[in-house]
């Protein structure tokens, strides 16, 4: 990165949201910044493995800059993987091996900030916080009503989990999750997971044409389907690993839950994107995550590691551009028209947010659109399904977990600042399995 530009970055210190600041931030376009040589780039052994965060000390928000991250390291992995898998061009393939190599590199690296002390539930609840702040800032800046629903729908499923694993925390740990995410985020009652199970043809949506879409939206699609991949794949490798068989079934089940979230959030990204075109847009989004990320970082040492790799995306967008142009003949500015980054990533407290969209737990899904459950008909794929899965609602593992700890505790855990918006959802001593799932009269 420039000389002017690092010198931006040191005296600007934590992003916020000041005019000043903001002008600073957004004047940054990494298509006019010099790369280093990718090649000099890799790590060695010792800067492979960071000194992880300290969980008792750290800023929830760092922690979840960290996941954040980490899943948008895999979904750049993933997503290289299966193009050289499609790709007959061996020298384009050797350019993404090597633009690869140095994702995996820092996806170890990132992984490695967690520290050995932070069991699985409790960065589960680190996974349950990003998604639902995550998704509440991009849905409340996002200009698209359509993707702006989709987050909203999804945003009511996440929060669920995030109160069902917050229970499970307290019931098998003692440990009271408000204090995990600083009470930041409330943990209460949303889309009652048992609600959420859909017919995989209701998860679909349409896809967003990224050549006429806002740069927020683009990025939004891109930085939530990576987020929810990640969510699930963390809960489909752990799971089996818990130690006991109710969160193991809690995971199984909220594992099914974030498939279908990555399929409903991964049908938005534009199918008609060129692979070279898609990879040009990876980069681009990696690159305003980390400066996002450093923007707002606040532990000094992680801090840096954002903005190495900073300067590591930087080359791979270049590359990605020169592969573009070279083998498609296309510029970058068709597929990003400018080049300076939108409003910055900033993770925020959404409660009152959350809030305002809590209402709404009564829709599901019908193909691409959103209804009520009770304009449903009945024998709709929504309810055969439920019928299949739910055979039995109190076997139904999410819901198993709020009654045990009802029978043990006499009532539900929460951290609330307020009454619940939705009147079904205040009783702390019954788990409402019914809203969202059955046709009210």
């Amino acid at each position: 990165m420039s000389t002017d530009l690092r010198y931006n970055f040191e005296a600007g210190g934590q992003y916020s949201y000041h005019k000043e600041e903001e002008s600073i931030a957004m004047s940054f376009n990494p298509f006019e910044e010099k790369p280093i040589k990718l090649e000099n780039s890799f790590y060695d052994w010792k800067s492979l493995y960071p000194k992880p965060y300290n969980k008792k000390e750290v800023s929830p928000y760092t922690k979840l800059r960290v996941i954040l991250m980490n899943g948008t390291e895999f979904e750049a992995v993933w997503f290289s993987h299966q193009n050289m898998r499609n790709c007959r061009n061996n020298d384009i393939r050797r350019e993404m091996a090597l633009i690869r190599r140095t994702e995996q590199q820092q996806q170890k690296r990132i992984s490695m900030l967690k520290p050995l002390d932070e069991n699985i539930l409790e960065h589960t609840i680190g996974y349950e916080q990003l998604a639902v702040d995550l998704t509440a800032v991009l849905a409340m800046r996002e200009p698209d009503p359509y993707v702006k629903q989709a987050l909203d729908f999804a945003l009511l499923e996440d929060f669920d989990h995030l109160y069902r694993y917050a229970n499970l925390l307290d019931m098998e740990y003692g440990i009271k999750a408000e204090n995990l995410v600083n009470r930041y985020v409330e943990i209460t009652p949303g889309r009652p997971t048992i609600s959420e199970h859909r017919f995989p043809i209701d998860d679909v949506r349409h896809y967003v044409c990224f050549k006429k879409a806002h740069p927020l939206t683009k990025l939004a699609i891109n930085i939530i389907t990576a987020a929810e991949q990640q969510t699930m794949n963390y809960y489909m490798n752990v799971g089996s690993t818990y130690t006991s068989d109710l969160g193991r079934k809690l995971y199984q089940e909220i594992c099914l839950i974030e498939e279908q979230h990555v399929t409903h959030y991964g049908s938005l990204k534009d199918t008609t994107c060129t692979m070279l075109e898609s990879l040009l847009m990876h980069e681009y989004t990696e690159c305003y995550l980390y400066y996002s990320c450093y923007q707002d970082e606040s532990d000094p040492k992680i801090k840096s590691i954002w903005e190495q790799h900073l300067e590591q995306e930087i080359a791979h967008l270049h590359i990605a551009s020169e592969l573009l142009e070279c083998y498609e003949g296309t510029v970058w500015q068709k597929v990003i028209p400018d080049g300076k980054f939108p409003e910055l990533l900033k993770l925020q407290p959404t409660i009152e947010y959350v809030k305002q969209v809590l209402p709404t737990v009564r829709l599901t899904t019908d193909f691409e659109d959103y209804v009520e459950v009770s304009e449903k008909y009945e024998a709709s794929p929504f309810f055969k399904y439920q019928k299949l899965v739910n055979k039995n609602p109190v076997n139904n593992p999410s819901h198993m977990v709020i009654e045990k700890h009802i029978q043990k505790m006499d009532q539900d855990y929460r951290f609330e600042t307020g009454q619940h918006p939705v009147s079904e959802l205040r009783d702390r001593k019954a788990d409402n399995i019914d809203i969202g799932r059955i046709r009210e009269s």
